[in-house]
């Protein structure tokens, strides 16, 4: 069985950049997840103001909420406090009791929560695909004062060449997981 892990689709991340593409292809994969029954999760990230206090995800906070058109698609909605959905959350317990053995990773931030919940996945024994361009980031290559850099390119590299996690753009992951359900 599969599931779909939608990390922290906020409005406090999602109003900070034109995020139109990501956005498209996140929605069409859930709607992929939902007509094969399979279990779609979306993920909330929640900071304290006392740990983060510029955050754009504080606690009951407007930008804490998740976008009205995914909230209404989740089969479960988890909070989390740190950037991977296995940690302090009883995902692993919900997947468990699903009989899930292969995750697929979209959503945002790509460098942090996509990333950790990626390799903590991996880590768990779960088959994990990673859709590098259904995921998005609100930092840029000045965040991290690397001019030039690709953050979604270099994740998705370092994931890949890890040869314990498939990364897959949204087109081969139409090819490989629409096309085998349509045949």
């Amino acid at each position: 069985m599969k599931a779909l892990l939608v990390m922290d689709p906020q409005k406090g991340f999602l109003e900070q950049k034109d995020f139109t593409n990501e956005l498209r292809k996140i929605t069409e994969i859930i709607q992929d997840f939902k007509k094969d029954k399979q279990k779609v999760i979306i993920f909330k990230h929640i900071d304290s103001a006392e740990l983060s206090p510029d955050s754009p995800v504080l606690e009951g906070s407007e930008g804490s909420e998740i976008y009205p058109q995914f909230k209404k698609l989740a089969d479960q909605i988890i909070e989390k406090t740190t950037p991977s959905g296995f940690k302090k959350t009883n995902l692993q317990e919900i997947l468990q009791s699903s009989n899930i053995n292969h995750i697929f990773i979209v959503g945002f931030n790509t460098e942090f929560c996509c990333l950790f919940t990626a390799i903590s996945g991996a880590e768990r024994g779960y088959k994990v695909t990673f859709i590098e361009d259904a995921t998005g980031t609100v930092n840029t290559d000045a965040t991290y004062e690397m001019p030039g850099l690709d953050i979604r390119d270099m994740v998705g590299s370092i994931l890949n060449w890890s040869n314990q996690i498939e990364v897959l753009y949204y087109d081969e992951y139409v090819e490989k997981y629409r096309k085998s359900r349509c045949s």
